[in-house]
């Protein structure tokens, strides 16, 4: 007799399916990143996905953020500023830094982000860290160095780093206080949540748009980056988000946040299947220490 799927069987199943398709769409962002280069500048396209995303997200759920609306306005400065660093912010370092790193490089740093979450947890909450948390987190930012020294000694003895390794690092940071701000977050739904949030996030975009005109280094998109920034806005940004949430409201976020370990192993498998990219050595070093140092801190949560 075939075993039957229970009910909290097929939903985690649902949920797993879920949360892949998210750190697939989300590992498939570094490969974006890199083909937006010479198609689109790095401040148009994230001016142009987080318009295109509250739109979408508007036309799903306006019916939820009108219900969500009188909590919602009660908070609109946080929000607001929730969206400049954690989407801004983020995705403008980020495509800046496909302009001087490997798409490999920005899913293996991205993986860095929960290191980066415990320190400002202490930092902000005095959230406790356990020693096995703190040698995940020095085994995690081993391997980010690595990453940033391309494992050549030398390099990493004079302190000299790719410059686009850099400022991923400085995104990450950015992410990280992004994550660790969620917790402050009003009680209305997540959908309702991420469209004032992307809506905020494209109003913040706005001056740096400006910046990058006025730099002469504005590049509106070619044929070819207007398809570029159409996936972006359909996968990373609203498909994958809407996935994300889904996913952690039927297994939670403590289950659902170890899915974010698969991003950097997609994205390496994208990078080195599509845009032929070579896998080195010191990218598999890096993909252990930093996966495993997230494993250790996962292991060594205070009960």
């Amino acid at each position: 007799m075939e075993p039957v799927l229970t009910q909290a069987n097929q939903s985690s199943l649902r949920a797993y399916l879920f949360l892949t398709f998210t750190a697939i769409c989300w590992g498939a962002n570094t490969v974006f990143a890199q083909l937006a280069v010479g198609e689109v500048s790095p401040m148009v396209v994230v001016s142009l996905r987080w318009i295109g995303t509250p739109i979408l997200l508007i036309l799903v759920g306006r019916k939820q953020l009108q219900r969500d609306w009188p909590v919602l306005r009660k908070h609109l400065l946080f929000l607001a500023a929730m969206g400049a660093v954690g989407f801004t912010g983020f995705n403008s370092l980020f495509y800046i830094a496909a302009h001087s790193t490997t798409a490999i490089n920005l899913g293996i740093l991205q993986a860095a982000v929960p290191g980066f979450v415990l320190l400002g947890a202490l930092a902000a909450y005095r959230t406790p860290i356990t020693p096995l948390q703190i040698g995940g987190v020095i085994i995690t930012i081993v391997g980010v160095v690595i990453v940033g020294s391309a494992g050549d000694m030398a390099r990493l003895a004079a302190l000299a780093f790719n410059f686009g390794d850099l400022i991923m690092v400085g995104a990450c940071i950015l992410y990280a206080g992004y994550t660790v701000g969620l917790r402050r977050l009003p009680k209305v739904s997540s959908l309702t949540l991420l469209t004032f949030m992307a809506a905020a996030a494209f109003a913040a975009s706005l001056p740096f748009v400006a910046i990058e005109a006025a730099l002469g280094q504005s590049q509106w998109p070619t044929p070819t980056g207007w398809i570029i920034v159409a996936l972006i806005t359909l996968f990373p940004s609203f498909l994958a988000q809407i996935c994300f949430i889904r996913g952690v409201e039927l297994l939670g976020p403590g289950r659902a946040g170890i899915f974010i370990n698969l991003v950097p192993v997609f994205a390496s498998i994208f990078a080195v299947g599509y845009l032929k990219e070579s896998f080195e050595a010191f990218h598999g070093i890096a993909l252990v220490l930093v996966l495993g140092g997230i494993w250790l801190s996962e292991r060594g949560k205070p009960h």
